[in-house]
C-alpha cells in the first residue's frame, strides 16, 4: 500500500470497507471459530499465523525489531489488548451473540476517556464529553438491563457482558502503553510482535485452563476452519493493515468512525446469517451508546474544524 496523502480513491474506500464491514463482521466469525475451536486455541492460531506472516514479511524487507525498551512495551500491549482483549471477548460469545458483544465493545471510546488520566482535567471540564459519558455509559445500563436480561436469562450472559466491558477497558489500557513507542521499527514490525506476543499468552492460557484437552484439528468442522482462516486473513491482516494505513493518510477522527459502524455490521450480519435474535432494547442501547461516543468526539471534530478554517484563511 501507498503512504502517498493523495492516494487513489477506490483504495481509500477499499481500505474503510475494510475497517467497517470486514471488521464488523469478525464478531459473527468468532462464533464460527468457536463450532470448533476452544476460545484461547481459536484466538491464539490467529494471532501466531498473522503474526508470523507479518514478521517474516518485515525479515525479508530487513526490518530490525524494536529496541529493547519498546519491543516489551509491544509485547505487553499486545498481550493486554489480544488476550484480555479479544480473548476474553472470544470466551464471552459462548454465552452472548457477536452483536451483543459488538454493541459493548464500542464503548471503547468512553473507557479511553476515564482512562487517559493526564488530559482528565481537559475532558471533565468539557460539556460535550461529561454528556457523552453520562448518556454512553446510561446505555451500558441499559443494555446490561434490558437487551441482554430479556434475550438470554441464563445469568452466564449477565457474566460475559460484563467480562467484554472489562475486556474493552484491558484494550483501552493496552493500546495506551505503546503510545508514543514507535520507535524506528515500523507500524507493521510493532504489529507483528504485538500479535506473536498476544499468540504466545494465548498459548499459556491454554496450558492453564486446559483447552488442549479433547480437542483434535482432525474433529474441526468446516464452519471452525473458515472461521479461523477469515479471522487471521480479513480481521488481523487485510483489515488491521487498511487501518494503519488509513490512520498514516486520514485524520484519526475520521478513521475512528468505525467504531460506529462496526456494531451495527456485526448485529446485521448475526441477525441474516445465523438468527442471532435482536430486541427494541438491544437497539435503544445501541443507539444510546452511539450518541454518547458521537458527544464525547465533537471537541476532536470542531478542533479539527478550527485548524482546517485557520489553515485555510493563511
Amino acid at each position: 500500500m501507498t503512504n502517498n496523502k493523495h492516494a487513489p480513491t477506490l483504495l481509500v474506500a477499499l481500505a474503510f470497507f475494510s475497517i467497517y464491514v470486514i471488521w464488523g463482521s469478525t464478531y459473527l466469525a468468532v462464533i464460527y471459530g468457536l463450532k470448533s475451536f476452544p476460545p484461547f486455541i481459536l484466538v491464539g492460531l490467529r494471532y501466531s499465523v498473522a503474526g508470523l506472516i507479518l514478521f517474516a514479511w518485515c525479515k525479508l524487507k530487513g526490518e530490525k525489531l524494536p529496541e529493547w525498551r519498546f519491543l516489551w512495551r509491544h509485547a505487553l500491549s499486545g498481550t493486554m489488548m489480544l488476550v484480555g482483549g479479544t480473548g476474553m471477548i472470544a470466551w464471552a460469545e459462548q454465552y452472548i451473540s457477536s452483536g451483543q458483544a459488538a454493541i459493548l465493545v464500542a464503548t471503547e471510546p468512553l473507557m479511553f476517556l476515564l482512562v487517559d488520566r493526564k488530559r482528565w482535567g481537559e475532558y471533565f471540564s468539557n460539556k460535550y464529553i461529561l454528556a457523552g459519558l453520562v448518556i454512553g455509559f446510561t446505555g451500558i445500563f441499559l443494555f446490561l438491563k434490558l437487551g441482554v436480561s430479556i434475550s438470554n436469562t441464563s445469568p452466564m450472559a449477565t457474566i460475559a457482558s460484563i467480562v467484554v466491558i472489562v475486556s474493552a477497558l484491558i484494550w483501552v489500557m493496552g493500546s495506551l502503553i505503546t503510545k508514543d513507542s514507535q520507535g524506528d521499527s515500523s507500524t507493521v514490525m510493532n504489529a507483528a510482535v504485538q500479535l506473536l506476543a498476544g499468540g504466545l499468552a494465548s498459548g499459556l492460557v491454554v496450558l492453564v485452563k486446559g483447552e488442549y484437552t479433547g480437542f483434535s484439528f482432525g474433529k474441526v468442522s468446516t464452519e471452525g476452519w473458515g472461521g479461523l482462516i477469515f479471522l487471521i486473513v480479513m480481521g488481523s491482516l487485510v483489515a488491521y493493515l487498511s487501518f494503519i494505513w488509513l490512520i498514516s493518510i486520514k485524520p484519526p477522527a475520521i478513521v475512528s468512525t468505525h467504531t460506529y459502524v462496526n456494531p451495527v455490521v456485526a448485529v446485521l450480519l448475526g441477525w441474516l446469517l445465523i438468527g442471532e435474535p435482536v430486541n427494541r432494547a438491544q437497539l435503544l442501547s445501541l443507539l444510546i451508546i452511539l450518541v454518547g461516543i458521537l458527544l464525547v468526539n465533537v471537541p476532536a471534530y470542531l478542533e479539527k474544524r478550527t485548524e482546517k478554517s485557520a489553515t485555510e484563511s493563511n
